[in-house]
């Protein structure tokens, strides 16, 4: 006889097991299958983790606002004991640098409508707060090996707009397993070096999942969290071609440099997000600053086909775009003669923003296209999808009419419209990602 849940999620990400805790506090029996060797194990775990709040829609920013409650309130939000103990959130503080050439009034507009404190910083303030900047303007970001790179810089960037709520997750990967404690205290249940081969369904109607050992699970309930897999589980599924908005996966790098001496970084940095650079930054243990692309039009996006099979090197072209970038900033950067940095997937969406929404198989949901800046939000999008299963599973049509969930901490209302795989594409968003 095959064993049974009420549901099966495909993934123990931070994500996936953010559903899985939620859903089994609402009472079901949880199974959360994952074919890497622990919880986190996957892009999870080389997450940049970054906590912050600016965000180029409404609704991502109401998101972000409500789950830093819940990391500032870790312990009490498991509500239970981890024996490895629990992540800690570290508050920096975030800057924006502002130029002619990159517009942040929304941010502004958001930040006031939900009450979310800023200020305005000038160059004079920008480069007395962190001294190893510099204010000149050298947009655009443009690769080495391109004449331009080498140009003098022209004029001076307009400041930064500065938010002291903002930081990052000290260890992602020991973050979801304090969320797979929280969900097996519930009566949640997980296995892992287990692939999923098969979603298993009776006409329109899913009642499992095979798994490559052989092994059968039945469940009415199953949910694709599977990161960079999600397009193929969506395959297994017969949804992929059913949805106006799909998910590929992004091969991505960031960097690590030492801090300038005579800078600490580690405690006196911020995260930072440069768009005349390309480039975001954060503090790193061992005063050294990691360095991401901000997706500039100059650097060639690398999409995969297969997630299992893809260059796991950090590549000399990708070191020199971000780490050169990121020097115009900082003029005193120590460059490192070898590249030192971390290699993986994005599951990146059609318009870069997540799809959380049920389908058109009855039973089979969807958390997916997190395009690198979902890990803050996981407690609230566990909340957000267990309810949205709980109310389809008891007939209501989330298509016609989107659940709704409110934040405990900031009672924000946030609609599950936004994230629907039916939408046409989010014109606003900025198609990248700050951690």
């Amino acid at each position: 006889m095959n064993k049974t849940y009420d549901a099966i999620v495909i993934g123990a990400g931070i994500i996936g097991a953010a559903i899985g805790f939620e859903l089994a506090k609402k009472g079901y029996r949880t199974l959360n299958v994952d074919k890497q060797p622990a919880a986190g194990y996957g892009s999870t775990g080389n997450s940049c983790a970054v906590v912050r709040l600016h965000y180029s829609t409404w609704d991502g920013t109401a998101m972000a606002w409500e789950s830093l409650h819940h990391w500032r309130d870790w312990k009490k939000y498991l509500n239970t004991t981890d024996e490895s103990g629990l992540s800690r959130y570290i508050n920096t503080g975030c800057l924006v640098i502002t130029s002619e050439h990159y517009d942040v009034s929304s941010y502004f507009r958001y930040f006031k409508d939900l009450g979310i404190e800023f200020e305005i910083w000038d160059p004079e303030k920008l480069t007395r707060n962190i001294p190893i900047f510099t204010d000149d303007s050298v947009w655009p970001p443009c690769l080495p090996n391109d004449e331009k790179f080498w140009s003098e810089p022209v004029g001076k960037i307009t400041g930064a707009v500065f938010y002291s709520d903002s930081g990052y997750i000290n260890d992602p990967q020991l973050a979801t397993h304090n969320l797979q404690r929280a969900a097996e205290a519930n009566g949640g249940e997980f296995i892992f070096e287990q692939e999923v081969e098969k979603i298993r369904r009776s006409e329109n109607q899913v009642v499992g999942v095979a798994l490559r050992s052989g092994e059968q699970i039945d469940a009415p309930i199953v949910v694709n969290v599977a990161g960079p897999h999600s397009f193929l589980v969506n395959r297994l599924a017969g949804v992929q071609d059913l949805m106006k908005i799909k998910t590929r996966a992004l091969r991505r790098e960031v960097h690590f440099v030492p801090s300038p001496q005579g800078f600490d970084f580690e405690s006196g940095g911020y995260i930072c997000a440069d768009e005349e650079v390309g480039c975001y930054c954060r503090p790193e243990v061992g005063n050294t600053i990691l360095i991401g692309s901000l997706d500039p039009e100059c650097e060639p996006k690398v999409w995969i086909d297969n997630p299992d099979s893809y260059n796991q090197a950090v590549t000399i072209e990708r070191w020199k775009a971000q780490v050169y970038n990121f020097a115009k900033r900082v003029p005193s950067l120590e460059i490192p003669q070898h590249p030192v940095g971390i290699v993986d997937l994005y599951d990146v969406s059609d318009d870069w923003i997540p799809i959380y929404d049920k389908t058109e198989l009855n039973g089979y949901y969807i958390a997916i296209g997190t395009s690198g800046n979902q890990f803050k939000m996981a407690p609230l999008v566990g909340q957000l999808m267990a309810k949205l299963i709980d109310a389809c599973e008891n007939g209501h049509d989330n298509d016609k009419e989107p659940v709704q969930i409110e934040g405990h901490y900031t009672g924000v209302r946030l609609s599950a419209g936004f994230y629907s795989r039916l939408r046409e594409f989010h014109s606003e968003s900025s198609y990248t990602v700050t951690g």
